[in-house]
């Protein structure tokens, strides 16, 4: 048996798509590549596919992983290619690796994320992060399907940075997925390192925490992207989880 690591993209419209109906798509998708996954034992068997913290509905991501195993050696390349070409637009496959040793959760630690605020200016969103990191504690509502909770948002957020989004280039890492016309006044976009808690703390809980401190109101839905996740290095950096497994292949 052999275990691949893949990271793919949720792009577009298909932000809007639930994890359960895009796990259905990866389903569909690798019977129709033809991939030779494993199954579960029992009376109802499962192809082995393990999901690592995806994004949550309506959230963009470029950073979102999977695990699978397949009971026949595999070309990594081969597999992404094959099965970027059965899913629909929006769902990219990005790269696919051979699963080293250790786990693959456990080198997720924090997320950073790019939240889009058009018609926030720039001056004014940058008074507000200020504000929010000045304070250590800001408990933020959040309808759960228990009910309405509090949570403390502030301890999850490492780090925040504001960029004004005429001085973005659009080919940078920060950059990609960034669609604004020219007629569109320059706004604030949030770049954001939060840790994975639990409850994790998603980009609408900073936005929350935003409008506590500093009554930020957007006056359109934000849109937020997660960019990458990773381990936090001792300079709050995020490190490419699938380098161990790369590591692994070439040694």
């Amino acid at each position: 048996m052999q275990k691949l690591r893949l990271r793919y993209a949720k792009r577009g419209r298909l932000r809007f798509t639930s994890h359960r109906d895009v796990a259905r798509q990866f389903e569909r998708a690798l019977r129709r590549a033809g991939v030779p996954m494993a199954y579960s034992q029992g009376f109802s068997p499962h192809p082995k596919i393990s999901w690592i913290g995806a994004a949550p509905t309506g959230v963009a991501s470029e950073a979102e992983y999977v695990e699978i195993s397949v009971v026949e050696a595999v070309d990594p390349a081969k597999l992404a290619a094959a099965l970027d070409s059965a899913l629909p637009p929006g769902l990219d496959v990005l790269e696919s690796v051979t699963a080293g040793p250790g786990g693959l959760a456990e080198r997720m630690e924090a997320s950073r994320w790019r939240i889009e605020l058009v018609g926030v200016p720039v001056a004014e969103l940058r008074a507000a992060v200020t504000s929010l990191m000045a304070t250590e504690h800001v408990e933020v509502e959040r309808l759960t399907k228990d009910g309405r909770k509090l949570i403390d948002a502030r301890p999850a957020v490492i780090a925040i940075d504001v960029l004004d989004s005429d001085e973005i280039d659009r080919d940078s890492p920060v950059g990609v997925g960034i669609d604004m016309s020219a007629d569109t006044p320059a706004y604030g976009i949030l770049v954001a390192v939060v840790r994975q808690t639990t409850p994790a703390v998603r980009p609408d809980d900073v936005l929350s925490a935003l409008r506590v401190v500093a009554a930020l109101e957007p006056p359109v839905p934000a849109k937020a992207t997660r960019m990458a996740q990773g381990r936090l290095d001792d300079d709050g950096v995020l490190s490419d989880p699938l380098a161990l497994d790369r590591a692994a292949t070439a040694g």
